[in-house]
Order: structure tokens, then sequence, then C-alpha cells
């Protein structure tokens, strides 16, 4: 977190973090196959912003309970933030939701018929707000590469800066797949 005392605070979000605040702050976040969810309230300017790797960690299939919510997995990561921002005072169809992220790092190494982890991360997110009644107003997901995320809760606006995989990592890629021949 970095406060330069004139601007709002900068909050940087690791994989399986997540921030939910007023609107002093600017969240960013780097993202590759994983998913940022973002929430804002217009009237309020309160929001938060994930960063989730997974889209569940599919207790329902192991029987598994948890006590804590984990931020890395998309479902509890909105769980969290839907909590967060209650405490605000904010219900959540009042609040906009945006996605982004979900970017394939390493196309030419996924296998016939699978789908990819982004993927898989982006449909869950579109559907989680889907199923809390959360308008989604924006996405920008899916693609080769990582995102660059910025996101100002004084305005509720997101920066999404998608950048292609450099010379080098396709090179590496490529090395890869030739050592699985």
């Amino acid at each position: 977190m970095s406060d330069d005392g004139d601007g709002p605070i900068d909050v940087f979000l690791q994989p399986g973090d997540l921030f939910v605040a007023d609107p002093g702050y600017r969240i960013r976040t780097v993202l590759g196959s994983c998913v940022s969810i973002t929430l804002w309230h217009p009237g309020s300017g309160c929001g938060g912003m994930s960063h989730f790797l997974l889209p569940t960690r599919g207790n329902e299939l192991t029987g598994t309970r948890h006590d804590e919510l984990d931020g890395r997995y998309g479902d509890e990561a909105l769980s969290i933030m839907l909590a967060e921002l209650a405490r605000l005072g904010v219900t959540p169809g009042q609040c906009q939701g945006k996605i982004f992220g979900g970017g394939n790092m390493f196309p030419r190494q996924t296998r016939a018929g699978a789908i990819p982890v982004g993927q898989r991360n982006g449909e869950a997110a579109c559907q989680l707000l889907r199923q809390r009644g959360i308008p989604i107003v924006s996405t920008s997901l899916y693609g080769a590469g990582h995102r660059q995320i910025i996101f100002d809760l004084a305005t509720g606006d997101v920066w999404s800066n998608q950048i292609k995989p450099t010379r080098r990592e396709i090179e590496c890629e490529r090395e890869s797949e030739r050592s699985l021949k």
C-alpha cells in the first residue's frame, strides 16, 4: 500500500487477495489466467476487487468443509467481498460488476478438448455475478498474455491493459512443447 498524501491510496493485490474500501483507494493487480471481479456502488463510491486463481475448491465434490473462506477461489472471494460491502451498507444488486483476466498464458500447450483454466475462471465469474443478481457492466476476458488492471474507487473506472506474450515467452513455450514430444 502506498500513500503520496495528495491522491488515492494505492493497493496492490497478489493472487488470492481481495480488497474492499471507500472511495479513497485505487486497487491494482496483474492477471494471467487469474480473474478479478470488481464491484462498485455508484452512490457511495465503495467497492472492491478480487484476484482469484480458481473458480472453486470443489468442496461439493469432495465433501470437505472449510471453516474459513479463501480468496484464492472465485466463489469464496465473492462471498467475502459481499460481506465486507454489506458492513459498509451496500447490497449486491446496487453494485456494478466488471470482470477481467482469464488469459491463456500458454496457448500452444492447451490440450485438445481441454478448457483452459483462464476460460473456466472467466465463465465462473460471470455465473457467480448473475447468480447474485449483480449486473455485469463490462468485461475484458480471455486472449493470450496478461493484463494490468487499475480500479479507481472514487470513479468506478477500471483500466485494463492486455500485454501479449513476448517473443521470448513464445520461444520458451515452443521449447517446452518440443521437450514433451
